[in-house]
């Protein structure tokens, strides 16, 4: 659960959330100098500390970076900060983005060759065990004097290996127009007049069953977008929605891992996801082919009123051909399942986003990965990409009060954050046992949608690959 100390330091220095999480489809990637392939990175296999990559300096050492992204929507945006670096410091930078759900793959790959990524993701702690022998030591490192919270970062021992460099929130993104005209009808099922009034489960499936039943008189074609479950682009139910019965099971026994899961919310879980599927704008046996870019089209051109995802979705909305959706009009609801209590709930917030510097290249690069670093969350130019394009509002002592994104997610992010009459519901989800689980998890769910595989037998299927998957840790 996410603590009240982390929580206040983010807002008092100005430090709160947003970015990665979703995924696209295709990989990509480009320099800043000549928007192709780009050497990054020596290779030559040395364990280096923060302070050893200062060296280089003195020894005039020319570095380079490269960057293995696993944002894919945000894959131009990320591109065009490089090459800002780039203009301003003359350091070489190259950024490669993953394709959807392939991300350990790529680093697998990337980091096998000569020219691996001198920076790239881990998504917390389990991650971090996977790809501990390329993570440098940043304890030394000026970023981590910067973060202000540094029990965030993942340590080990005397050393500090990934340091998270964005907190964001995901929860029921809806347009507030539809809504406000859905309230206005004299007929509507329900007695409330805002959407803000939804405060549970019952509330919210009153209202979208009502909504879809005059979807006509509303002009959508459904209250959901389609609930995407084409390869590599079910994060959103496998990981995010599958995240809140853990947070609740994890929060009935006081832990923050189990070995074996008893799935205890699995009903609550299926409350949420049935609604999805029964009130979209795509038929339950058609899912199996749509992607996350399709489903948020659907919501910029107002097709559908109400869309699962996270603050980062607000680029894939106002940049889409076609967007019809005014900027105050986008706003957040918490994920409500049924569970008691749950008028308390405030959004999913958390991180998976860590950086690491790879340990296994030059001084010279590992110099340049860190003054990118720097160059991103400490100067005028790099800032501004973080409170624009980029969409973060990064838990370092470097940004003000004043430096927020104009992104009207994060806006309600913060509005949430700072409402003490809510808990924000924590990213559990780092804790699950590995991707293998995630993708199987998110078959069972394709196959019930489908209507080929009982709910029963879901939940049983779940319980049993994580308690494989864990196991295969351990080992």
């Amino acid at each position: 659960m996410i603590r009240k100390k982390l929580l206040t330091c983010c807002l008092t220095a100005c430090l709160a959330v947003s970015m990665l999480a979703g995924c696209g489809n295709t990989g990509s990637e480009g320099t800043a100098q000549d928007g192709g392939a780009a050497d990054a990175g020596s290779g030559e296999g040395q364990n280096q500390t923060a302070n050893d990559a200062g060296a280089a300096e003195s020894q005039g050492e020319s570095g380079k970076v490269y960057f293995l992204n696993f944002k894919s929507e945000l894959s131009s945006e990320w591109e065009e900060t490089a090459a800002a670096f780039t203009e301003e410091t003359g350091i070489e930078m190259k950024v490669v983005t993953a394709g959807s759900g392939t991300y350990e793959q790529t680093l697998k790959s990337e980091l096998s060759k000569k020219e691996m990524p001198t920076l790239f993701n881990i998504n917390g702690p389990i991650g971090y065990q996977t790809w501990k022998d390329y993570c440098m030591d940043l304890k030394g490192s000026e970023i981590y004097d910067w973060l202000v919270e540094k029990d965030m970062a993942i340590s080990e021992g005397d050393g500090v290996y990934a340091i998270p460099y964005a907190v964001e929130s995901y929860g029921i993104i809806y347009n507030d127009a539809i809504m406000k005209k859905y309230f206005a009808l004299p007929d509507k099922a329900v007695e409330i007049n805002d959407a803000k009034e939804i405060r549970n489960f019952e509330t919210l499936k009153a209202v979208v069953e009502d909504m879809t039943a005059k979807k006509d008189v509303l002009g959508i074609e459904g209250v959901f977008g389609s609930t995407s479950f084409a390869p590599g682009e079910d994060w959103r139910w496998q990981t995010h929605l599958a995240n809140l019965p853990i947070y609740y099971e994890y929060r009935d026994k006081g832990v923050s891992d189990l070995q074996e899961i008893d799935f205890s919310y699995n009903q609550n879980f299926k409350n949420i996801f049935d609604l999805y599927i029964n009130n979209s704008c795509t038929e339950p046996t058609m899912v199996g082919a749509k992607n996350v870019e399709e489903s948020m089209a659907e919501f910029a051109a107002e097709k559908v009123a109400m869309i699962q995802n996270g603050n980062w979705g607000w680029a894939m909305i106002y940049d889409l051909d076609g967007n019809k959706v005014q900027e105050e009009n986008v706003k957040f609801l918490p994920v409500y399942t049924g569970v008691e209590g749950e008028e308390q709930q405030g959004l999913c917030t958390g991180t998976e986003n860590y950086i690491c510097v790879n340990s296994k290249i030059s001084a010279a690069d590992q110099k340049a990965s860190l003054e990118f670093l720097l160059w991103l969350f400490g100067s005028d130019t790099g800032k501004s990409y973080c409170n624009g394009i980029l969409g973060m509002i990064p838990p370092f002592s470097t940004f003000s009060d004043g430096e927020r994104p104009g992104n009207p997610l994060v806006k309600e992010m913060l509005a949430y954050m700072n409402d003490g009459s809510l808990t924000s519901v924590s990213w559990n989800f780092t804790s699950f046992p590995s991707q293998e689980f995630k993708n199987q998890f998110g078959s069972y769910l394709l196959e019930y949608t489908q209507g080929n595989m009982e709910w029963d037998a879901v939940v049983e299927q779940t319980k049993e690959s994580w308690r494989n998957e864990k196991s295969l840790i351990s080992e």
